[in-house]
This record gives C-alpha cells, structure tokens and sequence, in this order.
C-alpha cells in the first residue's frame, strides 16, 4: 500500500497543529482527515474508516483517553498514534494500556512522527503470523529455535531474559509499557526495577555498547521499544 492510498485521521483541538499535520504529512503523500473534537472524529470513523488515527489526549468535552476506549471497546483495531506533552507520562502510560499503538511528545519533528507512523501502518497491513526469524542490525532472533545471535555468534539467555526479548520482538518497533512486559512474563504486577535488572543483564549480552543501547531503548517514564533497523 502507497501513501497514496493511506487515510489519517487527525484528532487534535489546535487549529495550528492540524495545519502542521495536513502539510507535512500530506506532502509525504497521505490523505488527512481533521477533527476539532471527539464529536467529529466518531462521525469521521463512521463515515470513512481511516488507515490510522492521530489523536491528541487533551481534547474538550470527551477527551482522548475515553474516546480511545470506546474505540477499543467496539472492537477497532485501527492503528493509534498519540500526541501528547513532554511531561503527561502518565497520560502516555495509560494510553498505552488502552491500546494506542505508539506516542509522539509536543513539540515533534515531522521525521520522527513519519517513522512512528510506518511502523504502526506495517504492523496493520504485515500478513497475520509472525517471521520465524527476526533481524534487525547484527541482532537476530529465531523465535522458532529459540535462538538469539549477534554478529553471527549464538548469544546465552537466561529463561526471563530470552521472554523479554521475545515480546520485544513480537511487538518490534513499538513502545511496550513496563505493565504489559510484566504481566505478559509474570503473570501480575511486579516491581519494575525487577524488570530493569533483566533488561540491563540482556543488554550486557546483545549489545556493543550497554549505556547506550542500539536495539533495546527506554521509553523514560514509560517502557522500551525494540529498534527495528
């Protein structure tokens, strides 16, 4: 699928912001859609069911975090994209749980949004079943043989550490809240610093450089993501 064929709607009470978005993203050749408020982007849902939604959390009257759920409660698995402020970690957390598909924080770049944006539309139109081998870099994945190289050299983990990996991969290129991790390995809620130590021994086996991660980056106040290059 072109660009040319992609529709996003953008759910976003500034006027000025919309603007940005209609002529930055229509001149990488999507079709936009705008809404001021809940309201009109459930009538734009309706009426043209949209490849993507952009959708700003502080909306008037329903806000962004309610019309998500009703979205997700009614079964739309369209990818979501928020738009949120630097410092709404917690609002970004809980759009997460609620099923956005990724977040991009005020003020963004046009480059950073475009790339959100494909991952979330790959994860869409990719046929259902995942690859048996993930690649990304020097970093490889046999989600089959449950078998993880770097540079071409088998690479030891250790039972939680290899389950880590594994979600990462499954959801590469999205942001995973520490929540999901947890209760997807756990099976219930469970300190996240215990996360953060497995995360820091797994990036001690795969990566160059552990302090600053190529494949597995922190999503600050949030979760990780596993880079998809």
């Amino acid at each position: 699928m072109t660009n040319l064929n992609v529709r996003i709607l953008v759910v976003d009470d500034e006027p000025p912001i919309r603007k940005l978005l209609r002529v930055g993203l229509g001149s990488q050749g999507y079709a936009i859609s705008e809404a001021p408020n809940a309201k009109v982007a459930i009538e734009l849902m309706e009426q043209e069911r949209p490849d993507l939604v952009l959708l700003d959390l502080g909306l008037p009257g329903m806000g962004g975090h309610e019309l998500l759920r009703k979205w997700r409660d009614e079964g739309l698995d369209i990818p979501v994209v928020i738009l949120s402020s630097r410092t709404d970690e917690a609002g970004i957390v809980q759009a997460l749980e609620l099923g956005a598909d990724d977040y991009v924080t005020k003020p963004f770049g046009m480059n950073e949004l475009v790339a959100r944006i494909r991952v979330a539309l790959r994860h869409k139109f990719q046929q259902q079943g995942e690859k048996p081998v993930f690649q990304s870099g020097d970093l490889s994945v046999d989600l089959v043989k449950r078998i993880v190289k770097v540079e071409g050299k088998e690479i030891k983990l250790s039972p939680k550490e290899y389950d880590i990996l594994r979600i990462l991969v499954q959801h590469a290129g999205k942001v995973l809240t520490h929540h999901f991790i947890l209760k997807q390995i756990w099976g219930d809620t469970t300190d996240v610093q215990y996360l953060r130590v497995y995360v820091r021994q797994l990036r001690q086996k795969i990566e160059k450089t552990p302090d600053q991660p190529r494949y597995i980056t922190t999503e600050t106040g949030v979760g990780y993501r596993l880079r998809v290059e």
